[in-house]
């Protein structure tokens, strides 16, 4: 039987337990009974450790419950799938799409709504979410506790680590306090609060299970494993630890139905709040790398390479010139530190290299020959990323004479899409989409002057009168799209 993983998503009744075990970790900060009763211990022997009472939480929900919120999109019109029926020849679009080879166009769905959750960050309205909640969406609308509504502007996008950063216009918000993730420890209280299936400031309880979890196709987030009920609409909403400190953001279940079943993720807000910084400065975020492919270290390959113990990460490939193959790292290496962050699993090196800046120099420990090895490498820079279309926002190209937003590409996009453009269409709406421009569309020239930057494109169509003629490209074609600007 297969499992599978799922963006954070089922309401559930956490039981509660508590009990005795030996080499149990102290209660958490709020128990309502002493914490521990330590026996009579031999040399031996650990002492006994009691845990009893629960902790309330209704003191920490009343203080930061306010700055949790609600979050609901609408994303993108799109393309039915293959079989839906195609547009009549008696729609005005159908000839238009047919004479110029872009094939027989289909009805389009209608935009699709979901919920999620996010918090607070600062009382200017800085939100943070999942980014996964905002995904392909048109309009983000956050609500507060108190039924207030806000368009939202998505800052940036970070799909690697499941972040993203909204902007309200809003002042004197609450906020939540964030706290260190380092701190955390298997067995201590957390809570989540969030907008499971919609119903607001929802609070759900549970244990930390693990730390520095890796996942598979998440490399770059060591995420806090608990078993908090974490359900659909509670993605993007906070884990508070006993003291009120945001530790994490929910994101993740792993399940056999796709629904709760006792195992949630959490990305530590450290991670969030690194990628927060970078998203809102630079609209991207930078990440180191030094070009191997590892695996990880099990009993028999430490054995055969004479280490103690299973540890580190194997290198298995070393990229052609890359950071690593300067430095002098060789397929059989295993990495043991870098710096001073030492390496017990292979899943924590992707995370601990992108956190170094591009152009960083750092000390890898290595094992060889049966010997550690010092090595200095430059930190490369992993390959670039789609900045964030600002889906919605006021003032952006969206809601513009052509009703457009535009994004743009990255260097392997351009490449995988055999295109000399250099703008991708994120949003089609008024004239925009009633002309046939479509999401996915690459944007060439205005009026026969080439684009590459959204203010190069708002300069232009600035500039037009009241028909703009769009090149765009779409697959392998190119065509001028007459647009009939909004006044």
């Amino acid at each position: 039987m297969r499992f599978k993983m799922h963006r954070a998503w089922p309401l559930a009744l956490v039981a509660l337990l508590w009990g005795c075990a030996s080499e149990s970790p102290a209660p958490a900060r709020g128990d309502s009974a002493p914490a521990a009763a330590v026996g009579a211990a031999s040399a031996a022997a650990p002492p006994d450790v009691v845990v009893s009472g629960l902790p309330d939480f209704s003191p920490l929900v009343a203080a930061y419950g306010r700055a949790v919120v609600n979050v609901s999109t609408v994303a993108r019109r799109r393309a039915a799938t293959e079989g839906a029926p195609e547009l009549s020849p008696d729609d005005p679009l159908y000839e238009f799409f047919r004479r110029f080879g872009f094939g027989t166009p289909r009805a389009q769905l209608p935009p699709a709504r979901g919920e999620g959750s996010g918090f607070v960050i600062s009382a200017d309205g800085y939100v943070l979410t999942n980014a996964h909640v905002v995904a392909d969406a048109r309009e983000v609308t956050v609500r507060t506790t108190d039924r207030r509504e806000y368009r939202a502007r998505v800052v940036g996008v970070d799909a690697r680590t499941d972040v993203a950063v909204l902007k309200i216009d809003a002042g004197d918000l609450p906020t939540v306090r964030i706290g260190d993730p380092a701190g955390v420890k298997p067995g201590e209280w957390v809570i989540a609060i969030g907008s499971p299936f919609g119903f607001d400031n929802s609070v759900t309880a549970g244990i930390v299970s693990a730390t520095a979890r890796t996942l598979t196709g998440d490399a770059y987030t060591p995420f806090i494993q608990t078993d908090v009920a974490v359900n659909p609409g509670n993605s993007g909403g906070p884990l508070f630890n006993l003291r009120g400190e945001v530790v994490g953001i929910n994101s993740q279940i792993y399940s056999r139905t796709g629904g709760y079943q006792g195992i949630s993720f959490a990305i530590p807000i450290d991670v969030a709040m690194q990628v927060k910084d970078q998203l809102i400065a630079h609209g991207r975020v930078q990440r180191g790398r030094i070009g191997v492919t590892i695996q990880d270290v099990n009993q028999a390959l430490a054995d055969s390479f004479r280490l103690s113990r299973p540890r580190g990460a194997l290198v298995a490939e070393v990229d052609d010139d890359g950071p690593a193959d300067q430095a002098g790292v060789q397929p059989g290496d295993v990495i043991l530190a870098v710096d001073s962050h030492g390496i017990e699993r292979s899943g924590e090196l992707p995370a601990i290299i992108a956190g170094l800046k591009p152009g960083t120099r750092a000390t890898l420990t290595v094992w060889r020959n049966k010997a550690e090895l010092k090595l200095r490498i430059e930190v490369g820079e992993l390959e670039d990323e789609p900045q964030v279309a600002q889906s919605g926002a006021p003032g952006t190209e969206a809601e513009g004479k052509l009703g457009l937003a535009v994004r743009p590409l990255t260097g392997s996009e351009r490449s995988r899409m055999q295109t000399r453009g250099r703008l991708l269409v994120e949003e089609a709406g008024g004239a925009a989409a009633e002309a046939g421009v479509q999401p996915g569309d690459v944007l060439l020239a205005v009026n026969g002057a080439p684009v590459a930057t959204p203010a190069e494109f708002r300069a232009a169509v600035e500039r037009a009168g009241a028909t703009v003629a769009l090149l765009i490209q779409r697959g392998a074609a190119q065509i001028f799209v007459p647009v009939r600007a909004e006044s």
